[in-house]
């Protein structure tokens, strides 16, 4: 199985990479693909540019041989939307089932998400859960219809929700660019080659 692990990554950070880590361990991934997108269509324009993104996220996981950056997004036009990314893995690997993981929060968003019912017949959905946090609205109700176990995934090839239970780390990118804004220091926060990008000069 592949995992998709999508975001704006602005900048990617350990919350990040921790999920990413904890989900493939957990469901047994063959490679996680971290895929930032270009133009997010549920938010206002990143801090950093696009190749910066990108470039941090490549030397951020670069001694991690199962994580694979992936610049799908940067080389279509228009907005960065799930459901395309997914066609295209589907497409690339029509035999390996697809994970697309994501947070609790991005979960409740995901009703609202461009044609969401077409994200649930690509792929099984990993939901990364800390403690205190839960699935409201259709978002609930996807995963108490949907909800599996990891070693039921390879029973059915998408359309499967997963809960998996990771490391409460409460980092968020919006958090990080008010302590750049700031100039507070980021180090144990994100990984280092994010420290030196915004330590220069």
């Amino acid at each position: 199985m592949i995992g998709v692990f999508g975001g704006t990554f602005d900048p990617v950070h350990i919350g990040h990479l921790r999920l990413a880590t904890e989900v493939a361990e957990t469901l047994g991934l063959s490679q996680v693909h971290l895929v930032p997108a270009a133009i997010p269509p549920h938010r206002g324009e990143p801090l950093l540019d696009p190749a910066t993104r990108l470039d941090l996220v490549a030397r951020s996981i670069a001694d991690e041989p199962r994580f694979v950056l992936d610049d799908r997004e940067h080389r279509r036009t228009g907005p960065s939307y799930t459901v395309d990314t997914l066609a295209e893995f589907a497409a690339e690997f029509p035999n390996e089932p697809l994970v697309l993981m994501m947070g609790m929060d991005a979960f409740n968003g995901l009703p609202d998400w461009h044609e969401v019912e077409r994200i649930l017949e690509l792929a099984h959905i990993a939901v990364a859960t800390r403690p205190g946090s839960q699935a409201e609205g259709r978002a609930a109700e996807w995963l108490a219809e949907r909800r599996a176990d990891p070693a039921a995934l390879a029973d059915a090839p998408v359309g499967r929700i997963v809960p998996v239970a990771i490391t409460r780390l409460d980092i968020s990118a919006t958090t990080l660019r008010g302590f750049i804004d700031q100039g507070r220091s980021l180090r144990y926060l994100v990984p280092d080659p994010v420290v030196r990008h915004f330590s220069r000069g």
